[in-house]
């Protein structure tokens, strides 16, 4: 018979060598992603601490950029413009790619290079021909009403989420966890829905909807505020307890919000990229692993943000319909798709999305997929930038 001491020298070897072949794997897969060849006019590859290159020159117009996570930690990947989100990739899991396309004006930007708490790369567009042209194209006539009307749209959720923070606050404040679980559920929608545009604000963001994931120390981090921190309060510590000056810096940072929402610059071009691009962001960020990973009502808030690219789409759509009815129609096609697919996802009867098979996710991220490839004809169609 063995002795104690040997079976546990015999347990403890087997591990290691188990770390070290989970070692070698992530390793192997990182390498192999990193050193492919990439179709995309810059490859950016994140690593523990910075980007390489950290420093970036791209002549301006539509560019693409392929991503690569070589930490052990999830990305996301940003250009900002001052506080402003350019645009972003979200939840690039370590060892894998992602592309990013955007239209860039000339001019300095910087990049985030993984943790938030990592210094920012930086981005230079320098001038082209096709920057050039792609300004001359923008005419803001046809746009006047959907954009005054989506402004409409954005003072109002703005004040929607204000409102509901408030009574979650409350509910905080009475110390009532149910109550405050059921306000914490409905305080996400109305931001889910202008979040196309909320979510540029890149100071307001990090302070309302930052992931632990995506913070150094996690959801110990002091960083780790926001939604989500309330989120982690209610849902997986079953407590209120400590919750109220998170709750009250919410309310201040969504009454900020909707201030900015009133003021915010609209144009044509930032109008017509919105919808493609969150409903990308949705297919590629938020369904495949899910977002709200306490509450686990991932569904509940994938349809809010459904409802505000939507939102987005109609008031497009009255701009294409005497332009391109076919596209008009297939949008309009793609959209009732998205919807039956995530109903049908719901009707289910999952408790929480992680209970959610990933065929089904599978299938709602292919249906939102190509619902943004349809809003990406909008721009063409209509000729503009």
């Amino acid at each position: 018979m063995s002795s104690p001491s040997k079976g546990i020298h015999l347990a403890i070897a087997a591990a290691a060598v188990l770390a070290a072949a989970g070692g070698v794997a992530f390793w192997y897969a990182t390498q192999r992603t990193a050193g492919s060849q990439s179709a995309a006019d810059q490859l950016v590859t994140v690593n523990t601490a910075t980007c390489e290159p950290n420093a970036i020159t791209v002549p301006g117009g539509r560019r693409s950029f392929e991503i690569v996570n070589a930490s052990d930690r999830p990305i996301e990947w940003e250009i900002l413009d001052g506080v402003m989100v350019v645009a972003e990739r979200e939840n690039i899991a370590p060892g894998f790619r992602a592309t990013l396309e955007v239209q860039l004006r000339p001019g300095d930007y910087a990049i985030t290079c993984g943790l938030l708490s990592n210094p920012r790369g930086t981005l230079t567009v320098t001038q082209s021909e096709e920057a050039a042209a792609a300004a001359s194209e923008v005419t803001l006539r046809k746009f006047l009403g959907p954009l005054s009307e989506y402004r409409v749209y954005l003072v109002m959720q703005g004040n929607a989420a204000v409102k509901a923070a408030e009574t979650l606050r409350e509910a905080i404040a009475s110390g009532d966890l149910d109550a405050a679980r059921a306000a914490w559920r409905e305080a996400r929608l109305p931001y889910r829905r202008i979040e196309p545009l909320a979510y540029r604000f890149s100071d307001l963001e990090e302070r309302i909807d930052p992931r632990a994931a995506y913070l150094e120390k996690r959801e110990q981090d002091p960083g780790f505020t926001g939604y989500h921190r309330i989120e982690y309060g209610l849902f997986a510590r079953n407590s209120t307890e400590g919750l109220q000056p998170a709750a009250d810096a919410l309310v201040a940072d969504l009454k900020e919000l909707a201030a900015r929402l009133k003021q915010a610059p609209l144009d044509p071009g930032l109008l017509i990229e919105m919808p493609a691009e969150s409903a990308l962001q949705l297919a590629q960020a938020q369904v495949p692993q899910g977002e709200n990973l306490y509450a686990g009502n991932d569904l509940q808030d994938l349809a809010a943000g459904l409802d505000g690219i939507g939102k987005l789409a109609g008031l497009l759509r009255q701009v294409v319909a005497g332009v391109d009815p076919a596209l008009d129609k297939v949008i309009e096609q793609d959209l009732q798709a998205t919807r039956a697919q995530l109903e049908a996802v719901a009707a289910t009867g999952h408790a929480t999305y992680g209970d959610v098979p990933q065929p089904e996710r599978e299938k709602l991220s292919a249906a939102l997929t190509q619902l943004s490839e349809s809003l990406r004809k909008l721009q063409p169609a209509i000729g503009m930038n």
